[in-house]
């Protein structure tokens, strides 16, 4: 059965289960945080990517089962005055990898990317992790390019409190 990608709707009871499990599953990954979610912040995900004006979610199926998740946020480029997407979460359930899964939400994410005119995709992903880096770079993706040729760079953070996970 071929894997059915969607634009989840986060209104819609199937999706929105489908991206709890699936955002639970992803911090449980060692390439996640390695440990459970608290249920508190499990309980304000959903209501949080409703509330934020600029998510998008998208969804991998293998018939009525989740098998991924794409949680995206629509930002703004200033060097080309366009919009741009960063792909903040990208998970495939470990079962499921080696099946072009995370190809194949990333190509969902272009897609609809192409139709806002984004200048550009964008992500994070840790140094260590080996498979990702290669399907990102299978995928197109490289170090950032300014204009002044392509050029390493760092994702930095500032915890500001204990649950910010």
């Amino acid at each position: 059965m071929p894997i059915d990608y969607v634009h989840a709707d986060l209104d819609e009871p199937r999706h929105s289960i489908a991206v709890r499990e699936m955002v639970a599953a992803y911090a449980r990954d060692p390439q996640g945080s390695g440990k459970p979610l608290p249920d508190q912040v499990l309980d304000r995900l959903l209501p949080g990517l409703r509330a934020h004006p600029t998510s998008l979610v998208f969804l991998a199926f293998d018939g009525e089962r989740p098998v991924g998740v794409a949680v995206c946020f629509v930002g703004f480029s200033t060097f080309t005055a366009r919009p741009l997407i960063n792909v903040h979460d990208l998970a495939v359930l470990p079962t499921e990898r080696r099946r072009g899964i995370g190809r194949g939400l990333l190509a969902a994410v272009e897609r609809h990317a192409r139709e806002l005119e984004c200048v550009k995709l964008t992500l994070e992903v840790r140094e260590e992790n080996r498979n990702a880096l290669a399907l990102y770079a299978s995928c197109g993706f490289g170090d950032a390019d300014i204009g002044a040729g392509a050029l390493r760079t760092l994702f930095l953070e500032r915890r500001l409190d204990a649950d910010g996970a």
